[in-house]
């Protein structure tokens, strides 16, 4: 579904994707991980239109979107969620949610795509009337997620969605993104510094450093020691 090859996009002199090349297979939860520092943002706002790539090629569903306005990615369903969601903390729950889902004019299928994500995250059905500044940092990240599920893409690019939260709460959204990919096919690119549960929930995996690939494997072949090795730099 997603193909990118020999991508380049920097800032100014500095190279934050370097030639990377990758494919997501459609119905795939595929995990890009590395250190800080890595390139592991600035390889999703490439793909997501927020950034313009210098070179090479992004391919989705057979399209070349490299260099397309973010919008337009959005409605072609690849929808970004950033690092900390992007939330809009002055409006409530609700209000959030139905911005996912504003460009679709057919209201029934908003609604049943309403009811969709609070089965997924039962605590957003109890606060659809709070206002988003109240929530939890969980509840902040199951929102994100839900407001980009409104939109019915057909591929996430998640952005450290773990980050800040509670083992329990990053657990909570590990099984929601199993569940999204084996019931309802949406292929997933997850960018995560928590190794372990991105690992435990990807097919595939792809590790950064300093904006290259240095790891291309199954999921369950790569090792704590070459995790270990990439992450201290001894790549």
């Amino acid at each position: 579904m997603l193909e990118l090859s020999a991508v380049v996009a920097a800032y100014g002199a500095v190279r934050a994707v370097d030639g990377v090349s990758m494919a997501v297979p459609a119905g795939t939860l595929t995990a890009v991980l590395g250190a800080n520092g890595a390139g592991k943002t600035s390889l999703l706002r490439t793909i997501s239109g927020l950034v313009t790539p210098r070179s090479g090629s992004i391919r989705f569903d057979d399209t070349d979107i490299a260099g397309v306005a973010p919008d337009r990615i959005a409605r072609m369903g690849l929808v970004h969620v950033p690092e900390h969601g992007g939330v809009i903390t002055e409006l409530t729950v609700r209000e959030n949610l139905r911005l996912g889902g504003l460009w679709r004019r057919d209201k029934a299928d908003r609604a049943a795509a309403l009811g969709e994500v609070l089965d997924l995250f039962p605590p957003l059905a109890v606060r659809l009337a709070a206002q988003a500044s109240t929530l939890s940092g969980g509840e902040r990240q199951m929102l994100a997620i839900g407001r980009a599920l409104m939109s019915r893409p057909r591929m996430l690019l998640l952005d450290e969605p773990s980050l800040g939260l509670a083992p329990l709460v990053t657990a909570q959204i590990m099984r929601v993104l199993r569940r999204l990919r084996e019931d309802r096919g949406l292929t997933v690119l997850l960018v995560e510094q928590n190794a372990r549960s991105a690992l435990s929930v990807a097919e595939h995996a792809y590790v950064l450093a300093l904006g290259r690939v240095v790891v291309d494997a199954p999921a369950h072949s790569i090792t704590a020691e070459a995790l270990h090795d990439v992450y201290l730099g001894a790549t």
